[in-house]
């Protein structure tokens, strides 16, 4: 059972929600009983967010941010108003996960990021899809590839759905990346690359529990990439799953 101050929200799954009315949809979710979410397109919704947080009682203890693709300075700045202390790469492109050259050189990137993330009083961290478990160079995982090459301030944020889609065994995989590993997205589904074969958490083929047991203490955040049905409905019932109130 995960402890309600444990968990968050991805509010990349509700994106169409808030498009439609972003004040009624953070009122919806800590309706539910959340009390955390991860925001993504930081800068452009920190207004937003700055008003809408506070008004409903939740805070953003991470965030997903282009560190490698965009100017630093803003995401960090943003993170920083909002009382964001973890700011994390959600993706990079697959084709440079090839070759373990490639890969160290995302890690010198995250790396630079995380000195820069500093001086604001923020910490880094890096978010997977499934090829970085797909792609396999010399019998190891290239996200393991990652984590060896980066610093120690460095996080992850292991997809445990996505990992699990890439081919890792992902309970050992969690026990392999150790401390590092701060954040899980905690998904369900049929284990495809189909979005919309997305359930909420509990009512697909993913091995949840024993996911969980594997990092204890990571912070878990709910993410829905797509759903079929109306997607609050697959919010609340990951809610009600993980916090145990669907759990005999």
């Amino acid at each position: 059972m995960v402890a309600v101050d444990n968990l968050s929200l991805q509010l990349y799954t509700v994106r169409y929600k808030l498009e439609e009315d972003f004040d009624a949809t953070l009122a919806r979710i800590a309706e539910i009983g959340y009390t955390k979410v991860e925001p993504f397109g930081l800068v452009n919704l920190a207004g937003q967010l700055a008003d809408a947080l506070p008004k409903y009682g939740l805070t953003a203890p991470s965030t997903h941010a282009g560190l490698l693709r965009e100017d630093s300075g803003p995401i960090f700045e943003a993170a920083k108003k909002l009382g964001i202390g973890t700011v994390i790469d959600p993706h990079t492109d697959p084709a440079r996960w090839q070759s373990a050259d490639e890969i160290k050189a995302i890690a010198e990137g995250l790396n630079a990021a995380a000195k820069q993330g500093a001086e604001h009083g923020i910490t880094v961290g890096y978010h997977n899809h499934h090829f970085e478990l797909e792609s396999v160079i010399d019998g190891v995982h290239a996200l393991e590839i990652l984590a060896d090459n980066l610093s120690d301030e460095v996080i992850l944020e292991v997809d445990t759905y996505w990992a699990a889609v890439g081919g890792a065994d992902v309970p050992a995989l969690l026990g392999r990346l150790g401390d590092r590993v701060k954040a899980l997205h905690v998904k369900d589904g049929d284990g495809t690359l189909d979005n919309k074969a997305q359930v909420a958490v509990g009512d697909g083929t993913i091995a949840v529990n024993d996911i969980l047991a594997a990092a204890p203490t990571a912070l878990r955040v709910v993410e829905l990439d797509d759903f079929t049905g109306e997607i609050f409905d697959a919010v609340e019932g990951s809610f009600r799953w993980l916090t145990g109130q669907d759990q005999a």
